[in-house]
């Protein structure tokens, strides 16, 4: 949970870095960027900030704003009915995102959250700067940070249900609950 002066400021801060990645937001676009703590409480250790685009019943395209030092913490897109789950390819605007997938353990730029380790698995990091991309196939488990100055990211995806990913953190829930203060 967090309050409605923290979830404030955190759109403001996402929007100013999408701006300052060179994307044109406009105001109302700033005011539908959604602040997703995860539950959990640590906005700038653990949570993300997500503009929508697009959301058809078919593709999503978002852009994702990490502040310094913060971590989508580690999920996958599960089946749904017949559809074998979201397709996401994620696309570096601005930043340095360090992004962690299954293979061998080559963590050395990245870092696991303090107290998180069991909520973090896989641990092959791949470097990502401007115009890198990376493409995640359905069910593919993964999570990413931002170093010190942040980042922007495009996703790219078939139809995103948010909602029903999976967390390897037991404690994680996915719509941010704000306290009105």
């Amino acid at each position: 949970m967090i309050t409605r002066k923290e979830y404030e400021s955190a759109r403001r801060r996402a929007a100013d870095l999408m701006r300052k990645a060179g994307l044109r937001i406009s105001d109302e676009e700033e005011k539908t960027i959604e602040v997703v703590d995860f539950g959990l409480g640590r906005l700038d250790q653990e949570g993300v900030q997500v503009l929508t685009l697009v959301q058809t019943e078919r593709i999503s395209v978002k852009v994702l704003a990490l502040f310094p030092f913060q971590t989508e913490p580690e999920h996958w897109h599960p089946p749904v009915e017949n559809d074998p789950g979201k397709e996401e390819t994620i696309r570096v605007i601005d930043g340095t995102v360090y992004f962690f997938v299954p293979g061998p353990d080559t963590l050395r730029k990245g870092f696991i959250p303090r107290g998180k380790e069991s909520c973090y698995t896989v641990k092959n990091e791949i470097i990502m700067n401007p115009s890198s991309q990376i493409t995640l196939e359905p069910g593919k488990k993964h999570w990413f940070q931002a170093p010190e100055g942040g980042a922007v990211m495009f996703s790219f995806s078939t139809v995103a249900r948010d909602a029903l990913d999976k967390f390897t953190d037991p404690n994680i829930v996915r719509i941010t609950r704000i306290i009105e203060s």
